[in-house]
């Protein structure tokens, strides 16, 4: 390692405690094999990868941990699978509240490509640090199986558990734009294993561009969130430290979080734009640009009220006319009804009329500017 190493955060998943009905199936994890899928959104010619035992109340230890090539469901390019080590060591001990970041290891990656994370577990906790809103399948299979081809009799589970980030070492000018949000930045109700949330078609968007293939995406929509209490997982405050100025390599945030404040009463306009500004000075005095998104309509969903609309306005005006951002992206522009601004226009193909679904999240990376991300 040289101090001039660009390292960029290539993919990552915000961690939360595991709710009790997103705990795993049987069999558990004690003495289990652990497969996970992500799709990078950088090339890289190195990799370190972070697991998370941030919620957990007792040591984690992974007895092995291992990367290869994933090749569609369980199956890897077994050729391609490598042994990770931390400090040397292929097995790690976690402490509780905390996480770890693996030794760099060569490993080439290509933007888009899919990578398998496979990792061994001897014991665990009630209190598991996980991403239930994964949208991507994982595989659970007893005994020790790292360096398997294919998981023929595992157990699978469309939830993320103690895995948190990939970092590779990319090109010197490389960085990463974060998306901190709710459930419509984790992809509710995109199709699972089909890479369809909204900052994945972005990244795909940013790959076709031969001046922004340097970018990564790097996604911190968790479901359920509120920008200042209450909602699932830490709030964007709470979080921000860790989910954005943490982050290897980033240099833009996108911000788009505040619906289920208003529409769960814990915080109105006021409170949200005042949050905003906390959020945006400090990750401007960190250099990192900030651009403001404009909240979606909700009408007729179960959150909506007059009340909330005139809220929603408020924030959405503040966020296109303030000088405390760098950029807006005007979402609310890209997917309201023109006949029924309340409300969310077929082009997003909301089965609730709250979140878009399937190419609704097409729409809105598409309405993103690529020239906000010059590098």
């Amino acid at each position: 390692m040289t101090p001039n190493d660009n390292w960029v955060g290539a993919w990552m998943a915000s961690p939360q405690l595991t709710e009790p009905g997103n705990m795993p199936p049987a069999p558990g994890f004690a003495d289990t094999t652990l497969r996970q899928i992500v799709r990078l959104t950088l090339a890289g010619r190195k990799l370190r990868v972070r697991l998370s035992n941030e919620f957990g109340t007792a040591p984690l230890t992974f007895t092995g941990v291992q990367v290869a090539r994933a090749l569609g469901e369980s199956k890897v390019a077994t050729e391609t699978s490598r042994a990770l080590t931390f400090h040397g060591a292929p097995s790690v001990t976690v402490a509780p509240g905390t996480p770890i970041l693996s030794d760099a290891l060569d490993f080439p990656l290509t933007a888009l490509s899919d990578l398998a994370i496979t990792l061994h577990l001897r014991t665990t906790t009630q209190a598991i640090t996980g991403h239930p809103g994964s949208r991507c399948t994982s595989y659970l299979q007893p005994g020790v199986a790292l360096d398997a081809p294919e998981l023929l009799s595992a157990v699978k589970v469309d939830h993320w558990y103690f895995l948190s980030g990939v970092e590779v070492l990319a090109d010197k000018n490389a960085a990463a734009i974060v998306t901190l949000g709710d459930s419509i930045t984790d992809g509710r109700g995109s199709p699972t294993n089909g890479n369809g949330r909204w900052p994945d078609f972005l990244a795909r968007r940013l790959q076709a561009d031969k001046r922004t293939k340097q970018i990564a995406v790097l996604n911190a929509g968790i479901g359920g969130n509120c920008v200042i209490k209450g909602g699932l997982g830490p709030s964007a405050l709470a979080r921000f430290d860790r989910d954005v100025l943490a982050q290897p390599g980033v240099r833009w945030l996108v911000i788009f979080e505040g619906i289920n404040d208003l529409g769960g009463k814990s915080a109105g306009a006021t409170e949200l734009i005042a949050a905003y500004e906390q959020l945006a000075i400090r990750a401007q005095a960190h250099g990192i640009k900030v651009y403001g998104a404009t909240i979606l309509p909700c009408a007729p969903s179960f959150y909506y009220t007059p009340e909330l609309e005139r809220e929603r306005q408020a924030i959405n005006q503040w966020v296109r006319t303030t000088r405390t951002l760098d950029a807006v992206l005007d979402f609310d522009a890209a997917l309201r009804d023109p006949k029924n601004p309340t409300q969310l226009s077929a082009a997003a193909e909301s089965v609730d009329r709250l979140h878009p679904e399937k190419l609704g999240y097409k729409v809105l990376a598409e309405s993103i500017p690529l020239g906000l991300f010059r590098l």
